[in-house]
């Protein structure tokens, strides 16, 4: 199984988001512990490791470190806002 490991942003994005949105975000990040790359996950153009899921219209990217066992969420925004920075 993979460790799931949030950064600061997320959590906080995580606590602004309604309650029903978030719980069902956070269900299938806690998903990725055991399969980090489900079906209908995207990889990230121009990037090896970086991936993403999909929630209405919500994002969730986050980098797989197979070496490690870790799945490493970096963003969870809405789909206009969470590619701006990558």
């Amino acid at each position: 199984m993979y460790q799931i490991i949030y950064v600061k942003p997320v959590e906080k994005e995580l606590r602004k988001l309604d309650a029903s949105i978030r719980k069902a975000i956070v269900k299938k990040i806690l998903a990725l512990a055991e399969t980090p790359r489900p079906q209908g996950v995207t990889q990230l153009h121009g990037s090896n490791n970086l991936y993403r899921i999909r929630h209405a219209d919500y994002r969730v990217v986050y980098e797989i470190r197979d070496s490690n066992l870790i799945v490493l969420v970096i963003k969870v925004a809405h789909r206009r806002e969470v590619y701006r920075d990558f």
